[in-house]
């Protein structure tokens, strides 16, 4: 009899262990959005969640994951650091910086954007990052955008990631704003090098601005299936 009760004691032991890990396992892990808003305080909730649900929805479309995102805001102004990088496995920040806008965005704040050649605008949107290279600017990269109409010239235009000396604090202390591009998120030339190896090779960019045609055309915050053809074929370059 009690031989029988201590293998009926083992049995119950044995099963009930692996429910015991399988709770432990499934706990309450802290969503994706709350690591990185708890990671980066500053940027404004409201550009994160946009961020991270145009991301998915290009993801839910059949494009491949990303081990980055940047987020740049353009309604701040250029003299704040607004370009925020971001580690998608290890949920952290790894880099808030400076980054320029194009010369016929804005002064100090940038209010206008475009996808015309020749505009020399910044241009809203999620992008995907593809070949670095080294250019009249340097260590470069370039980039498609993802979203019809409002940045899918972006390689055309040759919207590209460059160092540039007009993005420094001393530059907008003497001006009151940095420099301007020719359309293109120029960074200090001390983070150039860290910016593009972090970005390069498949990952997302995105850039916001409350431009109200933008959010309520824009493929991806709108998640619209009958876009993500046109989406796909600018991804494969």
């Amino acid at each position: 009899m009690l031989t029988s009760c201590y293998r009926l004691c083992l049995i119950i032991l044995t099963l009930a262990a692996p429910c015991s890990s399988t709770l432990a396992a499934s706990g309450p892990e802290p969503t994706l959005y709350r690591r990185l808003a708890h990671a980066a305080p500053e940027l404004n909730p409201r550009v994160l969640k946009n961020a991270l649900s145009a991301m998915q929805c290009a993801i839910n479309s059949g494009l491949e994951q990303a081990e980055r995102l940047a987020v740049i805001d353009y309604s701040q102004p250029s003299t704040t650091r607004r370009l925020w990088i971001f580690d998608l496995r290890k949920k952290t920040l790894v880099l808030r910086d400076l980054v320029a806008h194009g010369q016929n965005s804005g002064e100090n704040f940038a209010t206008q954007f475009s996808n015309q050649i020749g505009s020399y605008q910044s241009s809203l949107g999620l992008f995907r990052t593809q070949e670095s290279y080294e250019g009249t600017h340097g260590y470069s990269l370039r980039m498609d955008g993802l979203e019809p109409g409002f940045n899918d010239r972006a390689r055309d235009r040759d919207i590209v990631i460059h160092a540039a000396d007009y993005v420094s604090p001393l530059w907008s202390k003497r001006e009151g704003r940095l420099g301007r591009s020719q359309g293109c998120p120029a960074v200090r030339p001390q983070v150039a090098r860290q910016v593009v190896d972090k970005l390069k090779d498949g990952q997302f960019m995105f850039v916001w601005y409350p431009d109200r045609h933008w959010l309520k055309s824009s493929t991806y915050l709108n998640c619209k299936p009958q876009q993500m053809a046109s989406a796909s074929a600018a991804d494969g370059g």
